[in-house]
């Protein structure tokens, strides 16, 4: 897997983003998403790593309960912006976590995948703001968050 096959610049959806340096087919593992395992108490200590964003980090939580902090030891993975209508999606397996595409992507294309970001309880009018979904998808959800699924 060749970094050169991504690029990050500036998005239009937020900061910076991961964009294709080629084409890229439906189905690919385009990178791995890196970073430091820590705990999930390690994390809320850590947290905010912007104040002036305490909602933006670079947190990916794994099954095991850890989770990837992608702004130390991290790569270009960590600028993969959110949608609610993505081209890849993020799959863990054996505890490391991969960016596929989900369709076939043009070079210069933008990268996306649903964040999802699962919470316990309602979505408040206040947590929709706080985590508010800019991808501009004809069917945007308007927040990045995800109820938990009912076993």
């Amino acid at each position: 897997m060749s970094s050169r096959r991504v690029a990050v610049r500036r998005s239009g959806i937020h900061g910076k983003g991961v964009f294709a340096a080629m084409p890229l087919a439906k189905g690919e593992r385009i990178i791995e998403y890196k970073g430091e395992r820590i705990s999930w108490k390690e994390a809320l200590r850590r947290h905010p790593h912007n104040p002036d964003e305490p909602n933006h980090t670079f947190y990916f939580a794994l099954e095991n309960g850890k989770v990837i902090d992608g702004k130390v030891d991290g790569n270009s993975a960590r600028y993969i912006n959110h949608s609610c209508a993505p081209n890849c999606e993020a799959e863990e397996k054996e505890g490391r976590v991969f960016i596929h595409a989900l369709r076939a992507i043009k070079e210069d294309e933008e990268l996306y995948y649903d964040y999802g970001l699962v919470i316990d309880g309602r979505i408040t009018k206040k947590l929709k703001k706080e985590y508010e979904c800019r991808c501009g998808a004809k069917k945007c959800r308007g927040t990045m968050l995800a109820l938990k699924k009912k076993k």
